[in-house]
């Protein structure tokens, strides 16, 4: 009988990349709240587990994080993401967002700042310093004046191909033995991709495909 009045979970937080005794912190977080429900996984698992609705990735490596954040955007892209690290600094703060991160939380953040931007981000919003946000806006407007990145692309069918391997977070080892090419050949589209795209590097080459589909769009130029 009390089984059948114990609520269920509403919402799925996923645990990427934290030691037990930080999972056990977030547990005890929500331990009074039954409608969360936090669990430790990994990307394979973040990227199969459906009845996931928000993961929580700590922010190790910026390379390899954002990567990760790019990929599970593109494969799950309702899942809200939120990064919490040691960087404290605006630009990896934006970067993150650039990823697709709903949030960003500090290290030292507290219980109740967990539980906000969980809600927030939960809510659709976007959790950052206030600062942040308002260089985060800029920039946006500024790229919208005089945009830097191209919006409008010609991929060949071959270069669509790197591109979505690209965005799965595949080294270009990989990208070239599944494409059947050699690996010069797979630095020499990255290289193409990122002059066509407006991106200084793979990261970013990554994350701005992600981000708006690149690898899906129909191709305009098949030759």
């Amino acid at each position: 009988m009390s089984t059948q009045n114990t609520p269920q979970p509403r919402l799925h937080i996923g645990l990427i990349d934290f030691e037990p005794l930080r999972v056990a912190g977030f547990e005890s977080v929500f331990e009074a709240a039954p409608d969360v429900a936090v669990v430790a996984t990994d990307l394979p698992g973040a990227l199969s587990g459906e009845e996931l609705q928000m993961v929580l990735l700590r922010l190790h490596n910026a390379a390899e994080s954002f990567e990760m954040l790019a990929r599970l955007k593109a494969a799950r892209p309702k899942l809200k993401l939120i990064v919490m690290g040691s960087e404290s600094d605006d630009e990896t703060i934006i970067s993150a967002i650039g990823a697709g991160a709903k949030g960003y939380l500090e290290e030292t953040a507290s219980p109740e700042q967990v539980r906000q931007c969980i809600e927030v981000v939960d809510s659709g919003s976007i959790w950052a310093p206030r600062r942040v946000l308002s260089s985060f806006v800029d920039r946006m407007l500024h790229a919208s004046e005089k945009p830097v990145l191209r919006h409008s692309f010609n991929f060949t069918e071959r270069e669509r191909a790197v591109l979505k391997l690209l965005v799965g977070a595949r080294s270009n080892r990989e990208i070239a033995v599944a494409l059947g090419i050699e690996e010069r050949t797979v630095k020499a589209y990255v290289a193409r991709l990122m002059r066509k795209v407006g991106v200084e590097n793979r990261i970013a080459l990554s994350i701005h495909a992600a981000s708006r589909s690149l690898a899906s769009e129909e191709d305009e130029n098949p030759a």
